[in-house]
């Protein structure tokens, strides 16, 4: 499936860059406290990921690193969760998403459910590698692979749906 929609590139000097990336950001706090009700309920359906597509594949990488920076450090802040520990590599997946969507989407202008596949693999992939650098553990770090194939799922329809559907505009 491939859609045509439209695709913004907002800059750091505009206000509405800002106040798109409070509202992702607000997103990524309220889903994944949702998501939290439900036994592991975060890392197998991977909430605080899914705004940070969402905004950087239809808004650009600039609201996408705003959301990926912000939504992991509000959240461990004001509820613990991701825990300290894990905020690196939250960090660092969320920013590989971010670049990534912001980079396919300026690229091929039009959002197919291939490209975010796309996305998603590549944020999880090298972020799976960047965590296991980091932790030294393998297992640990194909957590995501093991768990939160139905995160990625719906990164991957949600995010198409939400972007084709919600804010087609």
């Amino acid at each position: 499936m491939e859609t045509t929609v439209k695709l913004y590139t907002l800059s750091y000097k505009q206000s509405k860059t800002y106040l798109t990336a409070a509202l992702f950001v607000l997103g990524n706090i309220i889903l994944p406290q949702l998501f939290h009700l439900i036994p592991q309920g975060g890392v197998t359906w991977l909430p605080i990921y899914f705004f940070t597509l969402i905004g950087a594949y239809k808004y650009g990488w600039q609201v996408g690193i705003l959301t990926a920076l912000l939504s992991p450090l509000v959240n461990s802040f004001f509820f613990g969760m991701p825990a300290p520990a894990v905020l690196p590599t939250i960090l660092l997946k969320s920013i590989l998403l971010a670049t990534g969507a912001g980079f396919v989407a300026g690229y091929f202008k039009k959002v197919s459910l291939g490209l975010l596949v796309l996305i998603v693999a590549f944020y999880q992939i090298f972020g799976t590698l960047g965590e296991w650098m980091m932790q030294g553990d393998f297992y640990l770090a194909i957590q995501d692979f093991r768990i939160g194939i139905p995160g990625m799922l719906l990164q991957i329809i949600g995010g198409y749906l939400f972007i084709t559907h919600f804010i087609r505009k």
